[in-house]
Order: structure tokens, then sequence, then C-alpha cells
């Protein structure tokens, strides 16, 4: 299927906010880095708040998408599939383009829990969540709920530290407690 220029634009949007930020990134720098013009942005979106909205949609479906994907292509039960979130977390913090979760920036720079740009943001932990419910309940773990809950804990975690660049494996060091939890989850254990 052919690409939008909506599409084009929400993806190139999506790319600059990761890497500068939301508040740090102007109309004129998107102007510049995408190639399409103020008009032909504001065509596609009112504001550029709506732009934002539209780039943490499209950054949580691929997001998602990559994350469950690779989790599945690294281990072949749901229950090592929980673990392997943080192998493929590593992988993700190892690669040169890593510049953090855009969600934990969109809302630090939009506190207001009723800003749309905040809900969209927390809206992406609650879909990682509730995906790590669905594969904790297929493995017949106990407390599927509580057990994701944990786990999207251990995840954002992992990516703070990632991102403040402090050495170490934070991904690896998560999934050592992930292990815990699973085992502790785990019936007749």
């Amino acid at each position: 299927m052919r690409q939008t220029k909506r599409d084009e634009l929400v993806e190139k949007a999506t790319a600059i906010f990761y890497r500068n930020g939301f508040q740090a990134t102007g109309m004129d720098r998107l102007v510049t880095e995408t190639g399409i013009s103020k008009t032909s942005i504001y065509k596609h979106f009112k504001t550029k708040d709506d732009l934002i909205v539209a780039a943490l949609k499209s950054r949580d479906a691929f997001l998602r998408g990559w994350l469950f994907g690779r989790m599945a292509q690294l281990a072949s039960t749901p229950r090592d599939q929980l673990i392997a979130m943080f192998d493929a977390l590593h992988e993700w913090f190892n690669e040169p383009d890593f510049h953090g979760c855009m969600f934990a920036k969109a809302s630090s720079e939009y506190q207001d829990p009723e800003h749309p740009i905040n809900r969209e943001a927390t809206d992406h932990v609650s879909r990682v969540s509730a995906q790590l419910a669905e594969i904790a309940e297929e493995a017949g773990l106990k407390q599927p709920t509580e057990l994701a809950r944990q786990l999207a804990l251990l995840k954002e975690g992992a990516v703070v530290l990632a991102t403040m660049g402090r050495g170490g494996t934070p991904a690896l060091d998560a999934k050592a407690v992930a292990i815990k939890l699973v085992d502790e989850a785990t019936p007749d254990k």
C-alpha cells in the first residue's frame, strides 16, 4: 500500500520527536527536517499537539509490534516470552539510535494527566501491560494482571536507566528479577 503524505509526515515527525523531544522541536525544525511545508502540515493536523498524538500512536503500534514480535522470536512458550522481553530490550538499548522512551519523554514534557499527549503516553504503558497479562494468562501463571504490572514496571525502570546511560546492563538486571517473579507466579512452585 502506498504511503500517504500524512503517513510520511507522521513517520518523519515521529523520528524527529524521538530524537529531539517534543517541546524542543518547533514547527520550523519539522518543516526543515521533514521537507514538508507548514501549510501541508497544518492541512493534516490542526495543531502541533495533534501531530504529537499521531506520532505517539504510530510509535506505540511500531514498538509493541516489534517488542512482542521479538519476544515470540526469542522464546517459544508464553512463560519464556515474558522473560525474553528483557533480552529484546537489551538489544534495543544497544542500538546506535536508542534515545530512550518516547512515552516517558511525552509524559514528562506534558505532565497534566488530562492532556491528550500525556493520556496517549500513559495509554501505551496500559497497552503493554494488557498484552503482558494476556501472555501471562496464556502461560497459566498466577495473578497474571498483577504479574504483568510488575513486569511492566521492570521494563520501564530498565528503559529509564538505559536512557540515563549510566552503564551496566539494566535490561539484563531486570531480567534476573523477572525470572524470580515468573517463577513465583508459576503454579506448584
